[in-house]
Order: structure tokens, then sequence, then C-alpha cells
């Protein structure tokens, strides 16, 4: 009796693990599947048709080509103030002991853990008042207020797991600050830097709501997808555009993941 049940409960946890995966993955197959859809105004299930054509209309659209390059700057610039700062504040908080430390680490989570409409317009309010026209900086300093707490949560746990004896013997013997850095620090961290720099990327790259408000008239990948969903002309090519960035957030953060899966805190686990 007791091996039925632990049967029919195994079961059932099965059916729940695939019932939650189908409601997760499936509006992906849906968007894949009219990417490739002859209709061009709605949706009809089944598709009337198939077609290749959406993509080479995506090709030949430059709008979309401008908002790709400016998503993709934007997301490595930021992901490159991140990987500073991030580093920095890490080792800092890492390696050191001070009055209000946790209070300072609460401080610099805190921006991924508020909803991105509160960033959003406080970093308006605060451009507004110090008369920063909005541009593609503005932009940049939204995406870093995230992306720094990304690198930063994967660096302080490498940080503090990392043994300090190993820093201390290579003063010991001889090697100044930046050696210790290089032959010692950067060795240990470097998995940690990358995969917090690959996820930082990929929420650069497809975030809607910061941007709305740090953008101004420019318009990114992800809300130039916003734009062409409340006013539609041809729907298939934002589902075509949709697949490419799926693809360009899913990559980084699946190499991300294989990068940490082995250590206590998995990349991103702070997001």
């Amino acid at each position: 009796m007791r091996s039925s049940g632990s049967e029919r409960a195994g079961w059932g946890l099965k059916a729940a693990a695939a019932a939650g995966l189908l409601f997760l993955h499936v509006p992906l197959l849906l968007i894949l599947l009219y990417a490739f859809t002859t209709e061009e105004k709605s949706y009809q299930f089944p598709p009337p048709g198939f077609t290749l054509k959406w993509f080479s209309v995506v090709l030949e659209r430059q709008d979309i080509w401008d908002a790709l390059f400016l998503s993709v700057r934007v997301a490595a610039i930021s992901t490159l103030v991140a990987m500073t700062l991030g580093t920095l504040a890490a080792a800092a908080i890492a390696r050191t002991r001070f009055f209000g430390r946790e209070t300072v680490s609460l401080l610099i989570i805190l921006p991924i853990a508020l909803p991105g409409i509160i960033t959003g317009i406080s970093l308006r309010s605060a451009f507004n008042l110090m008369e920063i026209p909005f541009s593609f900086w503005t932009i940049v300093l939204g995406h870093a207020t995230f992306c720094v707490v990304v690198v930063y949560n994967n660096a302080v746990a490498r940080f503090r797991r990392t043994s300090g004896s190993l820093i201390e013997a290579s003063m010991d013997l001889g090697a100044d600050g930046f050696q210790t850095f290089r032959h010692v620090v950067l060795p240990n961290i470097a998995t940690a830097l990358l995969a917090g720099a690959m996820l930082s990327f990929a929420l650069s790259f497809d975030e809607v709501i910061v941007t709305t408000f740090t953008a101004g008239q420019q318009s990114t990948l992800p809300i130039w997808m916003l734009s062409e969903l409340v006013r539609p002309r041809q729907r298939p090519v934002t589902n075509v555009v949709a697949i490419f960035v799926i693809a360009v957030t899913f990559l980084p953060i699946l190499a991300a993941y294989y990068l940490t899966r082995d250590s206590e805190d998995v990349a991103g686990s702070g997001k």
C-alpha cells in the first residue's frame, strides 16, 4: 500500500511539474508558430498557412536594425559598468568589516528587489531635477542600477567562498596588490564574474519598464516591440523579432547557469 501511494504521489508531482512547464512555455511556442503564419493582421488557429517571408521583411526593416544596435550598445556598456562597480562593491563587503556593512549590502541589492516602475520613476525624477536630458546615457544609467546587483550577487558569493589565506600567502611571497589580484583573486572569481556579465547583458537587452522612463525619444528593441503591439502593422514581424530576443536572452542565462551550477549561489539568484 505504501509503495502504491508513493508511486501515485510521484506521478502526481510529475504531472504538476509538466503542467507548470507547459503553462510557462506554450506561449513561447505560439510565438514561434505565428512567426511563420501567412496571416498578417490577426491570429487564427490553426494558422491558414506558413511562410518564411517575414524573416526577410525583418532583415529589410531599418527601424528594427536601429533598435537592435541601440539595445546591444546599451547592454554592453551597462554590463561593463556593472562589472566594475559590482566587483569593487563585492570585494569591499566580503573582505572588510565596518559598521553598517549589512545595511550597505542591502542598499546595493535594493534596486533589483523594487518593482521596475518604482526604479524608473525615481530615475526620471532625478534626471529631471538635475536637468539631465534623456539620451543613450540615461538608459545606460538606468540599466546599470540592476546590472550592478547581478554582478555583485555573483561576485560576493565567490569572494566569500575564496579563502583569505590565499591572498595572505601571495602577499607574504612578495606579490603586490595588482599581482595578487591578477594571479590569485581573478582566477578564483572569473567564472562568477563571467556569469554575472552574461546575465546582466541578457537582463539589460530585454528590459522594458526602466527603459520607458529613461529613454526619451529613443527606442530599444523591447520598446520597439511594445509600440508594434500597441499599433500593429505586421504582427508576424513582431513575432520574428521576439524569437530573436528570446534566443539572445536565453543563451547568456543558460551559460551563466552552467558556469555557476556547482556553487552554492546560482547566477541571478537575487533576481
